[in-house]
This record gives structure tokens, sequence and C-alpha cells, in this order.
């Protein structure tokens, strides 16, 4: 497929493992070629894995709209106003029931959530960072007697692929399920909702085409969006299903792969 050559009018890209280095730092270059693109009339919109409350650092990094697409979809946060503005959750009773199947299907799974602004988890489950102020530690049935927007479920036992394999398989159309690093862990979201179906609406709102998007990522859960976009990047350091989704393939994020092809198309 040819590149586009044309400068894009969204510039849509995920953040870990993509715009941001391994230390989870936004180099000064790349920084600055965020704000050479909407200095050039294009909007950057970063769509993420992440729940809100990890976006916040991120605000300087935002144009003057500052929308974000987290949650893999199911939420679109207003950085600047620390708000919420758009969510598509994954009903209480549908979240339960995809909860049941995996926990029948795969003895040992455990779960976390993501609602809003708030996340919580079951006592079992183990997670990588500090649990945050005002977090819930509760049975199932209390997690989610309300719609969330992220549904986590890992194993601590299983080997990821076999775990990713086989919980995908279980969930099949009952919702939506995508892994992004390497780890025994499914992120579960609404039926239909993705980083790609989030920003195809916004960009739908704005009157902008898929031909007119230009989007990077570096994992499995990037693959809709790299397919869906005019024109798409996998980091040097991507998934290989991200390389085969995408046009191109630039440098990776410690070599600010991101900059590097915003300098040249908005130049």
């Amino acid at each position: 497929m040819q590149l586009s050559e044309q400068p894009p009018r969204i510039v849509a890209t995920d953040l870990d493992g993509t715009l941001l280095r391994s230390d989870g730092s936004i180099s000064p270059r790349t920084l600055s070629a965020i704000r050479q693109a909407e200095d050039a009339g294009a909007t950057v919109i970063f769509v993420s894995g992440r729940p809100p409350r990890w976006l916040d650092i991120l605000a300087g990094a935002v144009g003057s709209h500052g929308l974000a697409v987290c949650a893999n979809g199911a939420l679109v946060y207003d950085v600047a106003g620390r708000r919420i503005v758009e969510q598509y959750p994954l009903a209480a009773d549908a979240a339960m029931e995809v909860a049941h199947a995996l926990r029948a299907a795969v003895p040992g799974v455990t779960f976390a959530m993501e609602r809003e602004l708030v996340y919580g988890k079951e006592p079992a489950f183990r997670h990588r960072w500090v649990l945050p102020q005002g977090a819930l530690e509760c049975e199932l049935e209390v997690l989610l007697a309300e719609p969330v927007a992220k549904l986590l479920a890992r194993h601590d036992e299983m080997a990821p692929a076999e775990f990713i394999k086989l919980g995908t398989d279980v969930i099949g159309e009952l919702a939506t399920a995508t892994y992004s690093d390497g780890q025994a862990l499914l992120e579960i979201s609404a039926p239909g909702i993705s980083k790609a179906s989030t920003l195809a609406a916004l960009c739908a709102e704005r009157g902008v085409g898929a031909d007119e998007v230009v989007a990077f990522g570096d994992m499995p859960n990037d693959v809709l969006m790299l397919e869906w976009a005019g024109t798409s990047y996998a980091m040097a350091n991507a998934h290989p299903d991200v390389v085969a989704a995408a046009d191109a393939r630039c440098a990776s994020n410690d070599e600010d792969g991101v900059a590097e092809v915003l300098e040249k198309l908005f130049a």
C-alpha cells in the first residue's frame, strides 16, 4: 500500500511502547513533534489502554482539545478538565456472565475492573502498582454490581499465550477481549468497543475520514485501530500481529519513532 503524501488531520497514537519511552517519559523531541503537528492544524489524540488516572501526568502533551481515548475505547477523557466526556461501558450483567464463564473454564482466574475514575479488584487479584486512593477491594458480586469500563482477567499460573487463547475463545461474542503486555491478562470491554471504534466515532464527529488519519501502535490492542486508519505505523518493537496489520514500520519508542514520522509529515 502506498502511504498518503498529504498531512493527516488526525494523529492517533498509543502511549506505552509507542509514544512514551520505556521509562514512561515523553521525550523533548516527541513533545516538539506533537506541537509541530498541532501547529500545522492536525489534532493529536492519545488512544490508550490506560485508565484516565494514568493520563493526567500527560496533560501538557495534549493539544487545546484535551481529549484522549482510554481504557481501550471505553472512555473518552478530557485530560485538561479531568473529566470523562463519553463512555461505552460493559453492562453489569454482561460482565458477570463473562466472569462466570471464564471462572468455569479456567479455575484460578481472578478479576479487577476500571469504572470511570475508580479501580477495583478481588482480594486475590495481583497487580504491579500501588493500589490507588479510593480503590475498591471486594468480592466479585460487589465489584461487578454496576457497569464497568474494562474488566481485567488474570491467571497467575497459566502461560500467557495459553490463557489468552483459551480466555478469548470462552468469551467469544459476549464481549471484546484483547491484551497488551505479555502477561496472562485479558482486557475485556463491551461488545464492539475498541480503540478503533471510539476513534472512528470521534473522527466522524469532526468530519474526518479514515483516510485522513495516521495511527501508531505496538501491541495487539492496537491492531483494529491500525487496520482502520488510512495510514498506520508499527513500532520497531511491535508485536508481530501489529507489524502484520500496519502499513509501515518506524523506529522504536526509545528512538522517538513517532516523532521521526511526524517531523516528516508536517515538515
